[in-house]
């Protein structure tokens, strides 16, 4: 993530870390470009991460990235919130993901609907495409559940990155 958040503010653009006190703590992260918000979870990271964001994308990573990457996904699913979700799928790194993801909606593990939650492109330009143009389609047979009031979608993303 520094290199990327490095990247973004050299073209003096707005970066904002949102990171768990224990990596600063014990100086598992480097220097913040930007804004920082120290949390004390890594939930209250996307907590937070959830009600500041327009849109959640996934570069290529390790089980953290996966981890934070599906339970936005799930949280979409369960009608949590009705944000786009996509994965950077630079040279292929997601292509065994997005497989399984098939493989599991095959299977009938998932929905076709809950599929589409997930938006994959092989381009920033054509994945910040993908994420502007995603309508959200809950699952009547979940979109009963009712959540925190700042579940609602944005009329209109911004796509500035924060880490």
């Amino acid at each position: 993530m520094g290199c990327v958040s490095a990247a973004v503010a050299q073209y003096q653009r707005q970066v904002l870390g949102i990171i768990p006190s224990a990596f600063t703590e014990n100086n598992l992260v480097g220097e913040t470009c930007g804004k920082e918000i120290k949390v004390a979870t890594m939930q209250e990271r996307l907590l937070i991460m959830m009600e500041l964001l327009d849109a959640f994308i996934a570069l290529p990573g390790g089980f953290g990235t996966l981890e934070e990457l599906f339970q936005m996904i799930s949280w979409a699913q369960l009608n949590i919130h009705s944000k786009p979700i996509g994965v950077l799928n630079i040279n292929g790194f997601f292509n065994g993901l997005l497989s399984f993801v098939y493989h599991a909606v095959e299977q009938k593990f998932i929905t076709q609907r809950a599929r589409k939650i997930l938006i994959s492109a092989t381009t920033a330009d054509e994945l910040v495409d993908k994420l502007q143009a995603f309508q959200f389609e809950p699952d009547p047979a979940l979109s009963q559940l009712k959540w925190s009031p700042s579940s609602s979608q944005k009329e209109k993303l911004d796509l500035t990155l924060r880490l």
